[in-house]
């Protein structure tokens, strides 16, 4: 009982939060949702503890004053990505260009000229949402591989938004062969590669030099489908108030014929694109997630 009640006030608040920033102008709605999200932030204690373990472990040159700094821009950042989903499923490409740059797209057309499908190399940094809308709304549709959202109401308001403008929506149970059907047609894939894994799905790298697992999946879908595999990431540019998404040129990927070997190094090199993109955008980055969770067996002497 007390689950369904919880699940109904999720769903009302969500539901509510996004007819009023879908409404309101945008110059009104960026500094509420903004604002919605720092009132998470001090709500939810969970995130703050997480956040402060994660920044004292990856970060430790930051003192307290700047750890409350990422943070605080953490929960902005969230509010920001909250009014994506409630904005750009209804703008136009004219209206999305209004308020969102396109950077480095001609490293997004070479790949996709290769046509082996292009796997985009993403994860929660910046507008993840406004990344894979803006892209279908502009550039072209792509399938999204997602999460579902353990609130199945939310869920399902959230993945009619992120379906807008031809986009769709792979869950990442049994995704596979979705992923791969996509890409052999020469679509484009984006996959959030940044969270912790089940042991069974990891392999273990370095990440802010320490271990951490890394789902294997995207490794072995870019060596099993000869796609492209190009880092893309929709940055806030607190400078002109509005978003960037950005393309990086395609990675190369490494093949030695070892395949235990080439899905770690892979990995690795990807988790590496990720971290540097972290460390360049602190404050837009989910360290309420708990990145280090899952960590190598310790073998008994």
């Amino acid at each position: 009982m007390a689950t369904g009640f919880v699940r109904l006030f999720e769903f009302g608040a969500a539901a509510k939060l996004l007819l009023l920033l879908r409404w309101l102008p945008q110059r009104l709605a960026l500094p509420t949702a903004e604002l919605a999200g720092i009132a998470c932030g001090s709500v939810v204690s969970k995130w703050r503890d997480v956040a402060e373990s994660n920044l004292k472990r990856a970060l430790p040159e930051l003192d307290s004053a700047a750890r409350r700094r990422v943070r605080l821009g953490v929960y902005r950042n969230l509010g920001r990505v909250a009014l994506a989903l409630a904005k750009l499923p209804a703008w136009s490409e004219r209206t999305i260009l209004q308020h969102v740059d396109f950077s480095g797209l001609e490293n997004f057309r070479a790949a996709e000229a290769k046509g082996s499908g292009v796997l985009l190399l993403t994860g929660h940094l910046g507008n993840w949402e406004l990344g894979a809308l803006a892209h279908g709304a502009v550039v072209g549709p792509i399938s999204v591989m997602v999460r579902p959202i353990a609130n199945p109401l939310v869920d399902r308001i959230v993945e009619a938004r992120r379906s807008a403008h031809g986009n769709r929506v792979i869950a990442k149970r049994n995704s596979a062969r979705e992923v791969l059907k996509a890409l052999s047609a020469g679509g484009t894939v984006g996959i959030l590669a940044d969270q912790n894994t089940l042991p069974e799905d990891a392999v273990f790298v370095k990440f802010f030099g320490m271990p951490a697992a890394a789902h294997k999946g995207f490794a072995q879908l870019a060596l099993r489908s000869g796609a492209a595999v190009v880092p893309a990431f929709a940055r806030w540019d607190a400078a002109s108030r509005r978003h960037v998404v950005e393309y990086a040129p395609e990675i190369e990927i490494v093949r030695s014929g070892v395949p235990e070997r080439d899905i770690e190094v892979n990995t690795q090199r990807f988790q590496s694109v990720l971290e540097e993109q972290v460390r360049a955008n602190p404050d837009q980055w989910l360290w309420i997630h708990r990145r280090w969770k899952t960590q190598p067996a310790t073998k008994s002497v």
